[in-house]
């Protein structure tokens, strides 16, 4: 039996900052835990745009101990319908945006981030 989806799951520092950061790419929250007056977890998603289309989901949870961005041997691939004018929104907002490049396999663009946590995130635009 095949899998239906797959969702990944980071540990953080801060969930809030995290959802925050999130919140920078359009995720919202759809689901959190709370422990002592603070978030401990949280599942954050953006729907799909067409009927069957999968849309975005990631689950942050309340890391135990320090994150070493340096260790992080993943990183979250994104798509964007407009690759520069994300990589622009992110800049304003204050996030460390590398440039907008042209690879072979991503020819309208992609872009290197980092959430406040390290995780690398690339941004590109298929079309």
């Amino acid at each position: 039996m095949p899998i239906d989806a797959l969702t990944a799951y980071a540990h953080v520092v801060d969930v809030e900052r995290s959802v925050g950061f999130y919140r920078l790419l359009g995720l919202e929250v759809q689901s959190s835990y709370e422990s002592e007056g603070k978030i401990v977890w949280a599942l954050v998603a953006r729907p799909g745009d067409a009927p069957g289309q999968a849309g975005t989901r990631l689950m942050l949870a309340l890391a135990s101990g320090p994150i070493d961005a340096g260790s992080q041997a993943v990183l979250f691939y994104c798509w964007t319908p407009d690759v520069e004018g994300l990589h622009d929104e992110l800049a304003i907002a204050g996030v460390e945006v590398g440039e907008v490049t042209r690879p072979f396999y991503m020819p309208a663009g992609e872009f290197r981030a980092q959430d406040p946590d390290g995780y690398v995130l690339l941004v590109g635009q298929l079309s």
